[in-house]
């Protein structure tokens, strides 16, 4: 496989730094809870998410999964990256160990990564997210500025998954995920239900999912499943997930660098071309590596291109240089 690569323009430390505010979290970068207009009172209560750290001390690295997964989704790079990266992962809510929550608008998984971020870690850091976990990290460094050193962006779907996922084949997957998440079973059970699945396919046909992925992929997509609120989904199918997450906001605020990574939008990638050149005209700051023929889990399918892609965005502004966390 052939990755390719653009750079545009990212700064030295000294000059991000100093673009970094020093003081509180950016308010109203996305809408989300901790820091729009909602009225005084009425803001959702906190959830108490479920994380595991392992590695180095220092410097921190936080995964964010993607919608439906957890944070073991990361298994295939948590070798590499504990050797050089405190790793720190997250149950998102709704999500493996992490508690369900009453709303789930990307908006509200926002607000939780921050009060994360800033009260359990509050210490700087670099974030990197997959999918619905790359649109948390952008928000989470638009608001807090002073802690995120740097964001890796891992095909995040935009509005494939917000305002354009009617008829989509998307919208038909996820239809069926949270049907067979409500019917519920052993691990076993799920995994033949979603080798079933039915998707619609570019010749006006369609296929099966267990065509379209192994048996292992889709155990660990059944595994995942068994331990997720199936509410997770509405949103998303009903195409309001975006609600309240202003994408043009969200990018003019990010100040640290940014690692935008690509899968193929003809191979089942989320990420398309369109909404890639939109960030990097709007990202001051944006190292992009497309995947040429890969699909949406870029770091479960080529853990070690991914790995190497960090790394070489890690070196491009020291990380090292961040202070050890608190976290434990």
């Amino acid at each position: 496989m052939t990755l390719t690569q653009t750079d545009h323009s990212v700064p030295t430390p000294a000059a991000a730094n100093a673009e970094r505010s020093t003081g509180k979290e950016t308010p109203s970068a996305d809408g989300s809870a901790s820091g729009d207009e909602q009225s005084r009172g009425q803001e959702k209560p906190e959830l108490r998410l479920v994380a595991s750290a392992e590695g180095n001390d220092e410097p921190t690295l936080l995964l964010l999964h993607g919608v439906t997964r957890c944070g073991n989704d990361w298994q295939p790079l948590m070798p590499a990256l504990k050797a050089t990266w405190r790793v720190v992962s997250l149950d998102q809510r709704g999500h493996g160990e992490s508690p369900r929550g009453a709303s789930y608008l990307v908006t509200d998984y926002v607000a939780d990564a921050v009060r994360f971020v800033r009260d359990e870690l509050a210490t700087p850091l670099v974030i990197l997210g997959h999918s619905l976990g790359a649109m948390v990290a952008a928000a989470v460094a638009a608001k807090l500025p002073q802690l995120v050193r740097g964001i890796v962006l891992e095909d995040p779907p935009f509005h494939t998954m917000g305002n354009r996922i009617a008829g989509t084949a998307w919208q038909t997957q996820f239809i069926g995920m949270q049907e067979i998440a409500r019917r519920g079973g052993s691990v076993d059970e799920i995994t033949d239900a979603l080798a079933e699945l039915r998707l619609p396919s570019d010749d006006g046909g369609w296929k099966r999912l267990g065509d379209l992925r192994d048996r292992v992929s889709l155990r660990w997509s059944a595994q995942c499943l068994s331990r997720l609120d199936p509410e997770v989904l509405t949103p998303v199918i009903e195409g309001r997930w975006l609600t309240g997450y202003d994408l043009p906001t969200v990018f003019s605020r990010i100040r640290c660098p940014t690692l935008l990574l690509q899968a193929d939008p003809g191979a089942g990638g989320a990420l398309t071309d369109a909404d890639s050149d939109a960030a990097l005209a709007a990202l001051s700051s944006c190292r992009h590596v497309r995947f040429p023929g890969c699909s949406h889990q870029l770091h479960r399918d080529h853990p070690e291109e991914v790995r190497q892609a960090l790394a070489d965005f890690a070196a491009s502004f020291r990380p090292g240089d961040i202070s050890p966390t608190k976290y434990h």
